[in-house]
C-alpha cells in the first residue's frame, strides 16, 4: 500500500508530463498549419492584417528592399528584422504564387533622429538602366532588388520633407493610378519581378500629407445642380475582362473601356455632383481593392467634382471590408463618403445636403444615402439578398424629422431624394407606371421590412439604386387606392461597367442623371449610353422626362 503512494504521484506527473508535450505538439501543428492556409488564402480575420499602408507622420525614408520567400518553407520568412524594417503588407504576387510570395519593405527613421551619417531617400526609379548615366550630379543611385533605383543623400537639410520621400506604397496593373495628392508613381517600369500576376508599381510621397478642405456641395448661380449617377463600375486589379460587350466582336479591357466613358460623360454633361450605388469594385477580380477605389476615383478629383460612394454586394469581397474601404475614400480629394453611425447597421447611412447658391447656409437639397449590405442572413426563409434593417430606418426617419425645421427656413422648396444599392420589394410592382426598359427580375430583398414607406412619409421624391445591370427604368409607385396619387419614383441608374455582367437583349453600358432646377422645385432624370451604334443616337438623351414639379412627384 505504501509502495502504491509512493508511485501514484510519479505516474500522475508522467501522464501530466505526456498530456503537456502532446498538447505544445498539438498547437505547433495548428500554428504550422494556419501560417501556411494564411499565406495562401488569408483565413485569419482582416482585422489581423493590415492591408492599409502606414504612412507615419515626421518620418522620412531611408531605404527599400524586396524579399521574396517559399511559401512551402515555414523556415523561409518574408520578415525582416521589425526593429530596422517596415514591410508593406501586399504580396506582390496578389495571393496567386503558389510556391513564392514577396513584399516590399522601408526603412524609416524620424527627422529629428537622424544622425550625420543617416542617409534619406531623395527619389526612386524603377528600371534595368541605371539613372545616373544619363543625369550630371554627385549624388550616385544605388541599385536595389526588381530593379530599384535610389537617389539617397546624407548632406545636411537632406531630410527636408518637402524634398525627401516621407512614404512608400505599391499598385497593381498596367493601368493603375495615383490620385492622392503629394503621392505620384516611381517613374520608369513596373517592378522588375518573374511571375506576378499584374504589373506592380511602386508609388511614392514627397513632403507631408496634404491636408484635405472640406467639399460643401452647393446649387449653382442659375438655380440648377446636376446628379450623375454611377451604378455598378466592377473595376478589377489591373485591367479587367469585359463581359456582353456592345459591338461583339471588338478587343476590350473593361476598366479603361469603363473609365473612358465616365471621363467623357463628366466632360460632356459637367454634373455638380457624382453618386456611385456600390459594386464599385468587383471583389472577385480585385485582390487588391486599393487599386480599384483609385481608379474609379481619379477621375472625379482631376475634375475637381464631388462624389459620394455607398457599397454593393461586391466592393467588399476583395482584400478590404467596408470599414476599410470607406475610410480609404475619405482620405481622398472631394470625397462626400461617411461611414455613418457606429450604433447602425451597415457603413454608408449618411446624408449630404446640398446648400442654396451664393453664400447660403440653408440646405435646398438633401440626399440620403444607405447601405442595402449584401446577401440574405437568412436562406432558409428569405433567399437572394439583404434588406434594411430597422434602426437604419429609425436612424432615417430620425434624421429627416430633425432636418425638417432648418430646412422651412429655406426659401424655396426643398427636396429631398436618396440613394441605395439593392432595390427595394416594390420595384417588382409591373402594375405602376414604368419609363425604360425591364429587361431582367429585380432580384431585391425576399423581407420586406418597410423602407419605401418611410422614404414616402418623409417626402423623399425620388429614390434610385444599381444591382440589376440591365434594368434602367424608374417606376412610379401610388398611394394605396381609393386616392391612388403619385408618391414616389424609384429609378435604376443602369448598368455601367463592362466588368460586370450584361447581356439581357445586346444591352448598352449607361448613366443616369438628375437635373435639378430649384427655382421651379422640379427635378428631371434622363440616361446617355456609352455605345448605340451611331454618334447621334450616343448624343441623345435617353427617356427623358420630369418626375418633380413643383415640390411634388408627377405622373405623364
Amino acid at each position: 500500500m505504501g509502495r502504491l503512494r509512493r508511485t501514484l504521484p510519479f505516474i500522475m506527473t508522467r501522464r501530466l508530463t505526456r498530456t503537456a508535450t502532446q498538447f505544445v505538439i498539438l498547437l505547433v501543428i495548428v500554428l504550422i498549419t494556419v501560417f501556411f492556409l494564411d499565406n495562401q488564402y488569408r483565413v485569419l480575420p482582416p482585422s489581423i492584417h493590415n492591408y492599409l499602408p502606414s504612412h507615419y507622420p515626421d518620418h522620412v525614408i531611408t531605404d527599400i528592399t524586396v524579399t521574396t520567400c517559399s511559401s512551402l518553407s515555414v523556415l523561409s520568412g518574408c520578415n525582416l528584422d521589425p526593429q530596422k524594417w517596415h514591410r508593406i503588407d501586399k504580396d506582390i504576387y496578389l495571393g496567386n504564387g503558389w510556391l513564392r510570395r514577396g513584399y516590399v519593405h522601408v526603412q524609416r527613421k524620424k527627422e529629428d533622429a537622424l544622425t550625420a551619417t543617416d542617409k534619406v531617400i531623395l527619389d526612386i526609379r524603377v528600371g534595368r538602366l541605371d539613372p545616373g548615366v544619363t543625369e550630371k550630379g554627385d549624388v550616385k543611385w544605388e541599385s536595389r532588388e526588381a530593379g530599384i533605383w535610389l537617389k539617397r543623400s546624407a548632406k545636411p537639410h537632406a531630410s527636408d520633407s518637402l524634398k525627401a520621400i516621407t512614404a512608400v506604397d505599391i499598385l497593381f496593373g498596367a493601368d493603375a493610378v495615383e490620385p492622392r495628392p503629394g503621392w505620384s508613381i516611381a517613374q520608369g517600369t513596373p517592378l522588375l519581378l518573374g511571375g506576378q500576376p499584374v504589373e506592380v508599381k511602386l508609388t511614392t510621397r514627397k513632403g507631408r500629407p496634404v491636408k484635405l478642405d472640406p467639399v460643401v456641395p452647393r446649387i449653382r448661380k442659375s438655380g440648377k445642380f446636376k446628379i450623375m449617377q454611377v451604378a455598378d463600375l466592377h473595376l478589377s486589379t489591373g485591367l479587367g475582362e469585359c463581359r456582353d460587350a456592345e459591338p461583339k466582336g471588338e478587343k476590350c479591357d473593361a476598366d479603361p473601356r469603363t473609365l473612358d466613358f465616365i471621363g467623357k460623360m463628366l466632360d460632356h454633361e459637367k454634373p455638380d455632383l457624382v453618386v456611385l450605388t456600390g459594386d464599385q469594385v468587383n471583389g472577385e477580380t480585385a485582390p487588391d481593392a486599393q487599386t480599384a477605389v483609385f481608379k474609379f476615383a481619379a477621375p472625379f478629383i482631376e475634375r475637381k467634382i464631388p462624389y459620394a460612394a455607398i457599397f454593393g454586394n461586391h466592393d467588399d469581397e476583395g482584400s478590404l471590408s467596408r470599414s476599410a474601404l470607406m475610410t480609404l475614400i475619405q482620405t481622398l480629394p472631394y470625397s462626400l463618403s461617411e461611414p455613418g453611425p457606429n450604433d447602425v447597421d451597415g457603413v454608408g447611412n449618411y446624408v449630404i445636403e446640398v446648400l442654396a447658391h451664393g453664400g447660403s447656409h440653408h440646405s435646398a437639397l438633401s440626399l440620403y444615402l444607405l447601405d442595402t449590405h449584401s446577401y440574405s442572413p437568412d436562406e432558409h426563409r428569405f433567399r437572394g439578398y439583404d434588406w434594411l434593417k430597422n434602426n437604419q430606418i429609425d436612424w432615417f426617419t430620425k434624421t429627416a424629422e430633425g432636418l425638417k425645421s432648418s430646412h422651412a427656413a429655406y426659401t424655396h422648396i426643398h427636396m429631398d431624394m436618396a440613394f441605395i444599392h439593392i432595390p427595394l420589394p416594390e420595384y417588382r410592382d409591373q402594375n405602376n407606371e414604368i419609363v425604360g426598359a425591364w429587361r431582367e427580375p429585380p432580384t431585391a430583398p425576399g423581407f420586406n421590412s418597410g423602407f419605401r414607406d418611410a422614404l414616402v412619409k418623409q417626402g423623399i421624391l425620388i429614390v434610385s439604386c444599381g444591382h440589376d445591370h440591365a434594368n434602367e427604368y424608374c417606376m412610379l409607385s401610388k398611394t394605396p387606392s381609393p386616392e391612388s396619387k403619385p408618391a414616389l419614383w424609384m429609378c435604376y441608374g443602369g448598368g455601367v461597367g463592362f466588368g460586370g455582367y450584361g447581356g439581357y437583349g445586346g444591352y448598352h453600358r449607361r448613366v443616369r442623371f438628375f437635373e435639378i432646377d430649384t427655382n421651379e422645385a422640379r427635378i428631371s432624370t434622363y440616361k446617355r449610353v456609352e455605345w448605340a451604334g451611331t454618334e447621334q443616337e450616343m448624343e441623345r438623351r435617353i427617356d427623358e422626362r420630369i418626375v418633380v414639379e413643383g415640390g411634388r412627384v408627377v405622373a405623364r
